[in-house]
């Protein structure tokens, strides 16, 4: 599970965790990204740190394609599974839907012509 974790009051993969141990997935089966700041970020990471060829990602409806675009990009093969369990309302599809359209242009250009290197450490395979 892989998201934001700069700030301390601000923990991603901590409060997905929170609720899958909570759903009954057991805690020794979770590994956490703290460095996954944004998208590009954790794709690199699931390829460079965690040695990682294949997932499937779990992620909205409208954040989908980006996401598969980017770890395909990187050498991570991913398929999708939308994890929207609820109707959004339509300002939020629309204000999520424009804010793609920024995030897949920044995407494009890190993968092609920007090639940023985000936070990274020892090699951590989830696989060994």
């Amino acid at each position: 599970m892989s998201g934001d974790n700069r700030f301390v009051d601000y923990n991603e993969p901590e409060a997905m965790r929170k609720l899958a141990v909570s759903l009954g997935v057991p805690n020794d089966a979770i590994v956490l990204d703290y460095a996954g700041r944004r998208t590009y970020d954790t794709c690199y990471r699931a390829k460079a740190i965690f040695k990682v060829d294949q997932a499937i990602l779990v992620t909205q409806a409208f954040h989908m394609p980006r996401a598969l675009y980017l770890c395909n990009r990187l050498g991570v093969d991913a398929i999708g599974v939308e994890s929207d369990l609820r109707t959004y309302s339509k300002f939020s599809l629309l204000s999520w839907n424009a804010r793609e359209l920024f995030a897949t242009t920044a995407a494009i250009w890190d993968v092609n012509i920007g090639h940023p290197v985000p936070v990274l450490g020892d090699p951590l395979p989830i696989f060994p």
